[in-house]
């Protein structure tokens, strides 16, 4: 008889259970609990960030596919992966949508908090890839002047839709991170970066935590305006002295919607399916299962910020998240695996 592929997943994956079973023998287990005894005899897993797939994990296993539902890979060691033979897939875009809604219900929200008049607004988007793109989407459909750092698109493309950091960061008085964490922006948001932003500047990072040097950041708060943190340096174990500094805090949540967790997991399965030649799963897509969680078409060209505002809490009430997060930061992890996933929103 043929042996079935064997699959470990991390659990907190949605709409995954259930799927591979026909196909597979699949374990779900905590995705930071995933040990190298769980996959020595594995055919693929399927992870979110918490899983660290290197040496350490993947020696002597049987592994040929790794997929995360996540943009994100600097949890998994690709030099490893290639010399191994170890297929891997990310979910690249998948929760796009989702960071676009949390950056534009945390900016409105926190103006509005603030008493900030959002007049002839310029935000700069330091990486312009998936999620940076519908920032920018965004931002033009309501108006904002929109500054672009991005060196790989710029030198595929030439320069004349980007700009340096320096006059970004001295120009915008919003700055909004969504670049991957590699070796070229670790820690990019140092203390000469924040030396250049305008006194008063919005500061967004919902992209890796340590993409942003925190002693940095802090030092730099008394001159910044609103600071919205989603990702953080050693999480779960966040810096409770810059929790208490910053505007908004969540617990890495800013791409959670309901959209982005189906294309996320859908990617995942897809990728799975076709390594192992599973064509039932090849156009694998969850189903939505009730029209409160469709995506919601939102213009809001022509609304005054008070109008705004309302319209973007009402579809996303963010400070509730930054209100769970903050009254139990030790929980960071569970607020996560227990989130209530929200619907998008998005325009034309």
């Amino acid at each position: 008889m043929e042996r079935k592929i064997r699959i470990v997943a991390d659990r907190n994956i949605p709409f995954l259970e259930g799927v591979f079973e026909p196909y597979a023998e699949v374990s779900y287990i905590d995705g930071k609990d995933i040990s190298r005894d769980d996959v020595l005899d594995a055919d693929a897993l399927i992870i979110r960030t918490r899983t660290r797939c290197n040496a350490a994990l993947l020696d002597g296993s049987r592994v040929s596919m790794i997929a995360t539902a996540t943009i994100g890979t600097d949890h998994i060691d690709f030099p490893y992966c290639t010399a191994h033979g170890i297929e891997v897939h990310n979910a690249e875009g998948c929760n796009a949508g989702g960071v676009m809604q949390y950056v534009f219900s945390a900016l409105y929200g926190t103006a509005s908090r603030k008493f900030i008049k959002l007049d002839a607004p310029v935000i700069g988007i330091i990486g312009v890839g998936n999620v940076g793109k519908k920032v920018e989407h965004m931002a033009e459909h309501l108006g904002f002047d929109v500054l672009r750092y991005d060196p790989p698109r710029e030198a595929a493309e030439g320069p004349e839709a980007f700009t340096s950091l320096e006059h970004l960061l001295t120009a915008s008085n919003i700055v909004t991170l969504h670049v991957p964490l590699d070796d070229t922006t670790r820690r990019m948001a140092d203390a000469e970066f924040f030396a250049m932003m305008r006194p008063g500047a919005f500061f967004i990072n919902a992209a890796r935590g340590e993409v942003v040097d925190e002693d940095a950041l802090m030092e730099a708060i008394p001159k910044l305006g609103p600071v919205i943190i989603d990702t953080w340096n050693n999480e779960p174990d966040i810096n409770r002295r810059l929790l208490d500094m910053v505007d908004i805090a969540t617990p890495h949540i800013a791409g959670y919607s309901y959209q982005g967790k189906q294309n996320g997991t859908a990617f995942s399965v897809r990728a799975v399916a076709r390594h192992f030649g599973i064509e039932p799963l090849y156009d694998f897509f969850p189903e939505t299962g009730s029209a409160d969680y469709e995506p919601v078409k939102l213009d809001l060209r022509g609304m005054n910020q008070g109008e705004i505002t309302s319209v973007l809490q009402y579809n996303y009430p963010i400070f509730t998240d930054d209100f769970m997060l903050r009254m139990q930061p030790d929980r960071f992890e569970q607020l996560r695996s227990e989130y209530k996933y929200r619907r998008e929103i998005y325009v034309e």
